[in-house]
């Protein structure tokens, strides 16, 4: 937010990353690209955040995992710790077997530290899912939840050029306690000049319920401008 003035509102984030590897009769690759687009002014704030994980190896295909995320928020004032979120978001995932999975719902958010080194908040709500899911290669479930959802974000900026940031979600379903989603990501990006970075992302999610995980490690550049 210290970013954002009264003539500056809009924030754009673009992100393209991947790794290869090629040796002796193998051969995989992983493309990660992501796209974040954000507008603030006075006490609210609206985000719109999408991502497309894309891989293959000799075996065939790894991922093809798509996401995409609205959500809003409205603060008293700018100074205040605590403010209110909605959020509306879809999931498609090969490597986590979601066919689909639809899930909105609100809550509230707590800012612990808001500096220039050091940005700490901790949110959490409640959430609406309707899934659909293939637990195994030839079964097929539908099904609806609600999940409490908690998710902390830190980003740390020990130098000018350098920064590293970490969002991680805990959610667990209301009926059940064998049912929860686990979704993490840590990066670090170097700034090369004003608005283009390298980054790193290293990206952990679980789906308990398909007994589905990934641990995607990517590298590649981040642009991003406020205007």
């Amino acid at each position: 937010m210290a970013q954002f003035s009264d003539s500056v509102h809009h924030y754009l984030n673009a992100g393209l990353s991947g790794t290869l590897n090629q040796s002796s009769g193998s051969k995989n690759y992983l493309l990660n690209n992501a796209l974040k687009y954000g507008f603030y002014k006075r006490r609210s704030g609206l985000n719109l955040n999408t991502g497309w994980i894309y891989g293959q190896n000799n075996d065939g295909l790894t991922n093809n995992d798509f996401t995409g995320a609205l959500d809003f928020n409205i603060y008293r004032d700018t100074a205040a710790r605590l403010n209110y979120w909605g959020l509306a978001a879809y999931t498609t995932s090969y490597s986590l077997k979601i066919n689909n999975q639809f899930q909105a719902g609100a809550g509230a958010a707590y800012k612990f530290i808001d500096n220039r080194y050091l940005y700490l908040r901790v949110s959490d709500g409640f959430l609406f899912e309707q899934s659909d899911i293939a637990p195994t290669d030839s079964t097929r479930e539908r099904y609806a939840t609600v999940r409490n959802s908690l998710r902390l974000q830190l980003r740390w900026y020990p130098y000018r050029i350098l920064s590293f940031e970490s969002t991680a979600f805990w959610q667990p379903s209301l009926k059940s306690g064998n049912d929860y989603i686990v979704t993490s990501q840590l990066g670090m990006n170097i700034k090369l000049v004003k608005g283009l970075s390298l980054s790193t992302r290293l990206n952990y999610n679980r789906v308990n319920r398909t007994q589905k995980e990934n641990l995607l490690f990517t590298y590649g550049v981040l642009f991003e401008r406020y205007f």
